[in-house]
């Protein structure tokens, strides 16, 4: 599988400068940190929630788990996690398990944890278990407008 096809047009219409970066088939995010030489902080993860509103995407460091309260709090809602099956539903084009936390790509509203905003380069799921897509700080940040910032992790 190459990138997801969602997510390649969505980079490709916002004037995204980005490369991908192969790696040995992995399905964590610790493993795939490793595969690719690439710190797990420096990693974004997409966690996706859901409640009587819809769903909501986290893109939080990979090596940090969502703290689900916090985000709930913040925003005023009573969040729980998707099921696997309403992944696969709203991203067809990726592999389970293989969501980049791009949101908006796929009109999902999205929150950004505070950790990630201050990164130099910052290396997402493509939508496989080979690949990543890798771009500045800066990139990521023009990639998420208007979503929510907020501290929404704690460290593994």
């Amino acid at each position: 599988m190459t990138i997801a096809s969602t997510l390649k047009l969505y980079l490709d219409g916002q004037g995204a400068d980005y490369d991908l970066v192969p790696h040995p088939k992995t399905y964590s995010t610790h493993d795939t940190a490793q595969a690719a030489h690439i710190p797990d902080d420096h990693i974004a993860k997409a966690v996706l929630v859901k409640d009587a509103l819809g769903y909501v995407m986290a893109a939080v460091p990979g090596s940090s788990w969502l703290k689900l309260e916090a985000m709930g709090e913040e925003l005023n809602r009573d969040f729980e996690l998707a099921e696997e099956k309403e992944i696969d539903l709203l991203f067809p084009d990726c592999e389970p398990g293989a969501i980049p936390p791009i949101g908006p790509a796929y009109g999902i509203e999205t929150v950004l944890d505070e950790a990630l905003t201050t990164l130099a380069n910052v290396y997402f799921e493509a939508g496989d278990h080979e690949q990543l897509v890798h771009v500045t700080g800066e990139t990521f940040r023009m990639l998420l407008p208007g979503v929510r910032h907020g501290h929404f992790s704690h460290e593994r």
